[in-house]
């Protein structure tokens, strides 16, 4: 792609900006913090994964995964500060995504130990991860607001904290889960994942294309359920006091 064709494709920008603007949305500063903090960050970031890709050193590869993990974290932590010790327990479920698919990933021979496999498929793994533990969150919340009498009469009545909020954890669950599973069932149908497209654009054998795209297909299922339930299940005790009260 030439400077002057990326040049034009702010066209895809000027179009929400005009929306916005029209229908006083006031999301033109929000839009434009984002497309230049999208340039600058993706710059930096190539330069710093040609670096990595070549030194090939694990110490750099450990560097950039921790700095994804870093940057998940941050931007979570923000949607459950209602959460005591929210900062770990995000850190904890997002880490041990990471080191269980890749140990699979690695372990198993599926995919070589390189810095061009290893980063990628992390970027996607922690990225996904994030995105589905603030959905939990999102919904958590709202689910706790709406259904606090109900939680509050089950404790008041001699139920446990895991009973007076299971209906709300569970529910926030399988709500974070589902874009994951709906996407996955029109996968290829309806819309044909970057990862796949990026590759035959590359010149790539469209069936192995394809075959790292059901990789990826696999391990977002597992980063959907593992992030949700994880999640869940460190952050509703930080909801009750010590007299098992729902604070």
């Amino acid at each position: 792609m030439s400077y002057t064709a990326l040049a034009l494709t702010l066209s895809f920008v000027l179009i929400p900006i005009f929306l916005s603007k029209t229908l006083k949305l006031q999301l033109e500063k929000d839009t434009i913090i984002a497309v230049v903090r999208s340039i600058i960050q993706l710059l930096i970031v190539g330069y710093i994964l040609k670096f990595v890709f070549d030194a090939e050193h694990p110490v750099y590869i450990l560097l950039m995964i921790l700095l994804m993990i870093g940057a998940a974290v941050e931007n979570v932590r923000k949607k459950g500060l209602f959460i005591k010790g929210i900062t770990w327990k995000v850190a904890a479920t997002i880490i041990f995504i990471e080191v269980l698919t890749q140990g699979i990933l690695i372990g198993l021979n599926i995919t070589p130990a390189t810095a061009q496999y290893i980063i990628p498929i992390s970027g996607m793994v922690i990225g996904n991860a994030m995105v589905l533990s603030i959905l939990f969150l999102n919904r958590f919340t709202a689910e706790i607001e709406a259904h606090e009498d109900q939680a509050e009469l089950i404790l008041s009545l001699g139920g446990t904290p895991k009973q007076a909020i299971h209906t709300q954890l569970i529910s926030s669950i399988k709500a974070s889960m589902i874009p994951t599973i709906e996407s996955q069932k029109t996968m290829g149908l309806v819309q044909l994942p970057g990862m796949m497209s990026g590759q035959i654009i590359a010149g790539a054998d469209p069936i192995q294309a394809v075959m790292f795209q059901i990789l990826i297909v696999f391990l977002l299922l597992t980063t959907s359920a593992v992030s949700s339930v994880m999640l869940g299940y460190l952050s509703y005790p930080s909801l009750f006091n010590e007299r098992m009260q729902l604070k």
